[in-house]
């Protein structure tokens, strides 16, 4: 129902990545969807086409290891972005194509996060229990824990949004989201160019 609106805010931002940067306007990665399923998710490029991936991986690796909050590599606008890379992803706006995904039922508007193939293993047998669900849009974890949570809790978050999922929940976790992308958006424009994430606090709302 949202396509016919959101479609032409889609355009200007494809026609944006292409004028300001080389390379395809969408990003296709592969991700574990539900019942541990890959599938290939759409977003738009909002980083440089040869930006390293090596960081990222690594990174995460060191926040799950740590039990670290999950505070996101690019959050400081770091130089691999394209210009506007940092408003799209805060704003999330370069996940509208997840909608695509939507329709093709690979997604669902409310769920778990999708996590990369490589993140797969990091979940224990037990957490493994949140892929029952289809990946979502937004989601627990992400309007109550996120850059907050570490991975664990977020499992956990996700977890108890399984065991509880409700039309009313979901009304609820989609209200809620454009207050969380207004948060993250000021964030972003309070970091300076360059600089190291700040420290966040762990504690969860629950």
């Amino acid at each position: 129902m949202s396509l016919p609106l959101v479609l032409p805010l889609m355009a200007l931002i494809a026609v944006w990545i292409k004028l300001v940067s080389s390379g395809p306007a969408f990003l296709c990665q592969e991700r574990i969807g539900r019942n541990g399923k890959p599938f290939v998710l759409y977003k738009f490029r909002s980083m440089q086409a040869n930006a390293d991936t090596v960081r990222h991986a690594a990174y995460v690796r060191s926040l799950v290891e740590a039990d670290r909050p999950m505070v996101k590599l690019d959050r400081v606008c770091d130089p691999r972005l394209i210009a506007g890379g940092c408003l799209l992803r805060a704003a999330g706006l370069d996940e509208l194509p997840q909608l695509f995904n939507v329709l093709r039922g690979e997604m669902s508007v409310v769920g778990p996060r999708p996590c990369l193939p490589g993140e797969y293993a990091f979940f224990s047998p037990k957490e493994r229990e949140r892929f029952a669900a289809l990946p979502g849009l937004t989601g627990h974890w992400q309007v109550n824990g996120k850059e907050r949570a570490t991975f664990r809790e977020m499992n956990a978050m996700d977890i108890h949004y399984l065991h509880n999922a409700s039309l009313k929940l979901d009304l609820q976790i989609m209200m809620r989201t454009p207050a969380t992308l207004l948060c993250q958006m000021m964030q972003a424009f309070q970091q300076r160019p360059g600089g190291q994430p700040e420290p966040v606090d762990a504690g969860i709302r629950h």
